[in-house]
C-alpha cells in the first residue's frame, strides 16, 4: 500500500539533504522522502524545477506534502504546485518546523496516516518544547 510522500524544501542543499538523511534513518521503507534544496547551479535559494521534480519523483496515491524553511522556499513551493494541477487534492503544504515536522511526518505516514492527517502531525510540532520551563 502507498503511504504518504514527504519533501524537504530549503535553501540550502546540504541542510534539506541532512534532513533527509537524519529522517532516512528512522523512517518506513515504504515512506519516500525526497529533498529539494538549492538552486540548480549549487547556489543558496529554492528552485521550483527542483520542487517538482522532487514531487514528481515520488508522487504517490496517497499524497505528498511539503515541508520548507523560510520565505522564498513557500512561495517556490507554491508555484511548485500551481505547476502541478494534476496532483490537485494529494499535495499540500505544511507550517512546521523543518527537521520536527519531517521527522513527525515520516513516523505518521508509516504508519498508514491521510495526507491531512500527516500534514496536522508535522505541524503540530510547532507546539513541541525541547526545554520545560
Amino acid at each position: 500500500m502507498a503511504k504518504v510522500s514527504i519533501i524537504v524544501i530549503s535553501h540550502s542543499k546540504e541542510l534539506a539533504d541532512g534532513i533527509v538523511d537524519l529522517v532516512s534513518q528512522t523512517k518506513q521503507e515504504d515512506v519516500a522522502i525526497a529533498a529539494a534544496g538549492g538552486t540548480e547551479d549549487g547556489e543558496i535559494g529554492t528552485s521550483v524545477d527542483r520542487i517538482t521534480g522532487a514531487v514528481e519523483s515520488v508522487t504517490t496515491e496517497e499524497g505528498v506534502l511539503l515541508l520548507f524553511d523560510i520565505g522564498s522556499a513557500l512561495m517556490n513551493a507554491e508555484m511548485a504546485l500551481e505547476m502541478l494541477p494534476e496532483l490537485e487534492g494529494r499535495i499540500t503544504i505544511a507550517d512546521a518546523p523543518l527537521v520536527e515536522g519531517a521527522y513527525i511526518a515520516a513516523v505518521e505516514a508509516g504508519m498508514g496516516k491521510t495526507l491531512e492527517e500527516v500534514k496536522k502531525a508535522a505541524e503540530s510540532a510547532k507546539e513541541w518544547k525541547k526545554i520545560e520551563d
